[in-house]
């Protein structure tokens, strides 16, 4: 769990590094740099496990595949979403959407012996963040120095957010799955964000020239390639051996409360008062998590050591 808790305070810093970014790099080019670079890094650094993952045949692939399509499309429609809402509604969307979809995915996927009871902590501590993240979302963000967003991209900014959410639900289920296959959390993780990875380079050539214009750009996407990314879906992979998807989303609503203090303090973004009693929600739904002692499914799961 301290694992997972750390990740989420390593993605927090996306936004805020990324809003430093040149007006010239769009979100498609920094999601794609980020996740390209990361996501080589996380193959190569592994290159047995992934390797072995791969090569695990029909019952690997089954989730390799929607796995590695999360990986692409989660980067895209995050950056977006902060784009065109603004780092503190776009995380609160993306992250705050995305325990609802895997608990969705746990139910509708898992297989019998492998299905655990809804928590009714957790559903009441879930509940609780979630409503923060709405909270958050509805008052929303007023700009740098106070210079409003666009009232029209608002929407597709959180339409965006909604499907980075779906995204991110997707791969932390199908590297859950991968894992309860027998395979390690390195292989499940690098696997998936390898292919990946290669997925996105067209769209990193495509429209990755303005980030190698200024060595701030290069620092910056360097930074989010391998403390955000990098680093921290090592972490995420290893807390994903005993916890489950539903719970290991939960626990990093801590991004979106990271990245709105971040977008407040260092951006210039302001919030109104009941947003700030949104992130006293999350803050408090997810400490609750943290505390609770989760209930084991009926039968082991056989997860990586």
């Amino acid at each position: 769990m301290i694992a997972i808790v750390l990740a989420a305070l390593l993605w927090g810093t996306t936004g805020t590094v990324a809003s430093s970014l040149p007006g010239d790099v769009g979100p498609l080019a920094t999601g794609a740099a980020t996740m390209c670079v990361g996501g080589l890094l996380l193959a190569l650094t592994a290159p047995r496990a992934t390797r072995a993952a791969l090569r695990g045949g029909p019952a690997a692939w089954c989730w390799l595949v929607p796995g590695a399509l999360g990986v692409v499309v989660y980067p895209l429609a995050f950056y977006s979403s902060m784009s065109l809402a603004g780092v503190a509604v776009g995380n609160v969307v993306s992250l705050g959407t995305a325990p609802v979809f895997a608990a969705l995915l746990e139910r509708l996927l898992d297989p019998p012996g492998r299905r655990r009871p809804l928590e009714p902590r957790w559903v009441a501590s879930a509940a609780l963040a979630v409503v923060g993240v709405g909270v958050l979302a509805a008052t929303g963000q007023h700009g740098q120095a106070g210079a409003a967003a666009s009232p029209g991209s608002a929407p597709l900014g959180i339409a965006l957010g909604v499907l980075a959410g779906l995204a991110y639900a997707t791969y932390t289920y199908t590297a859950a799955r991968l894992m309860a296959e027998g395979h390690p959390s390195r292989g499940a993780v690098s696997a998936q964000f390898g292919l990946g990875a290669v997925l996105l380079l067209p769209v990193l050539l495509a429209t990755g020239a303005p980030l190698l214009q200024s060595g701030a750009s290069v620092g910056a996407t360097v930074y989010l390639a391998i403390g955000p990314m990098f680093v921290a879906y090592l972490l995420f992979g290893h807390g994903l051996r005993t916890v489950s998807s539903s719970r290991a989303t939960t626990v990093t609503l801590l991004e979106p409360f990271v990245a709105t203090l971040l977008a407040v303090l260092v951006v210039g973004e302001r919030l109104e008062p009941p947003g700030w009693i949104g992130l006293a929600l999350v803050l408090a739904g997810v400490v609750s998590i943290v505390l609770t002692r989760p209930v084991r499914p009926s039968r082991p799961e056989a997860v990586a050591t």
